[in-house]
């Protein structure tokens, strides 16, 4: 449920209410927007009538139940405005969401060494990235395959923002690891495998760091909301949703199903920022620039791109990377639909590099 309040309403007669509210058992949650005031209301409301609601003061709009299952999520919980994810990185606050620029992500799967992370750092942040993906601790499909350095992987991504000025993205598999894993990431990340596991949902949800939702494999949209209410439920209003490619029945010629479809679906239905992950969503790195390019015409508030030195020898995903090289290519390639839809800001020439 939200009340909608005036143009102009006093912020004592909101705090007013927002208390009054409480004293009901309600949460209410204070939304600022361009030009009005809205309080989200959480809790059981399904017994509350919205006139009694209204009659509470003269300031009052309006007052509207949330239909969907998923209320802080929901479109409807911030009155149909969109949200921005608001990143503090050496160099700058980076802003995700609708009315921003296109924030790029971009660096290899896995963390492996001190010299590979550091270059993939210096020549992605040349190319126009914002932030550095690499993983520490990484989730296989074998126990045989390279699980990741762990810990000192996190110290190798600490050295890389020095030397880039990146903010860094990294996944956390266990709340075991949550701690070390926040105390270096400026971005959480909840992977595929991992977005239904409802314990580390919340505990991610605990901590104040922005995170990243991945997509489940087969996860519907809605379970995949219902993931991200998890994390909002327990405190964290800073949920980027990632589509990262689904399974269907075809994987001969691609690894996932790249479901783009899921731009304006997820425009219809919550405020929360969007990212699409081509490299996963594909598999193949000949398919990416063309998913990346496809990804900002439909709207994407972000791109996650993975990207090595020397694919041919990485130690996970190496098909689906891009080599720096490359990746010069793709920014510029970007740029061009970017500022056509007006939503690109980051320079395209190697100007530090």
């Amino acid at each position: 449920m939200i009340v909608v309040m005036k143009a102009g309403s006093p912020e004592v007669e909101i705090t007013r209410i927002s208390e009054e509210l409480s004293s009901k058992g309600l949460t209410a949650e204070k939304i600022v927007g361009k030009h009005k005031v809205v309080l989200g209301l959480v809790g059981e409301t399904a017994s509350l009538d919205p006139l009694q609601i209204q009659e509470v003061s003269p300031w009052i709009e309006q007052v509207l139940r949330v239909e969907q299952p998923f209320k802080r999520a929901s479109l409807e919980f911030r009155h149909g405005q969109a949200s921005e994810v608001i990143v503090n990185t050496p160099n700058g606050a980076v802003h995700f969401g609708q009315n921003h620029p296109i924030v790029t992500i971009a660096g290899p799967c896995s963390v492996e060494n001190e010299a590979m992370i550091i270059e993939t750092a210096q020549r992605v942040q040349a190319a126009g990235a914002q932030f550095l993906r690499g993983g520490a601790y990484k989730p296989r499909t074998s126990p045989y395959a390279f699980q990741g350095h762990g810990e000192s992987a996190l110290e190798l991504l600490a050295a890389a923002r020095s030397a880039s000025g990146l903010g860094i993205i990294t996944e956390v598999m266990d709340t075991a690891e949550l701690d070390k894993i926040a105390a270096v990431a400026d971005i959480v990340q909840v992977g595929a495998r991992n977005m239904q596991n409802f314990s580390l949902l919340k505990k991610v949800g605990a901590q104040p760091k922005p995170v990243f939702l991945k997509r489940g494999m087969s996860a519907t949209i809605e379970e995949w909301l219902m993931a991200a209410e998890y994390i909002m439920a327990a405190g964290n209003q800073n949920v980027i949703l990632c589509e990262r490619g689904i399974r269907t029945f075809d994987r001969q010629y691609a690894r996932n199903t790249l479901d783009l479809s899921v731009i304006p679906v997820l425009r219809s239905l919550t405020h929360l920022p969007i990212a699409i992950d081509p490299s996963h969503g594909t598999g193949r790195a000949e398919y990416v620039p063309a998913m990346a390019l496809a990804a900002i015409a439909a709207g994407t508030d972000a791109l996650m791109i993975e990207v090595h030195p020397n694919p041919a020898k990485a130690l996970s995903d190496g098909p689906q990377s891009l080599t720096p090289d490359r990746f010069d290519r793709l920014m510029s390639e970007l740029a061009v639909i970017g500022k056509a839809v007006n939503r690109w800001s980051q320079p395209t020439a190697l100007a530090n590099y």
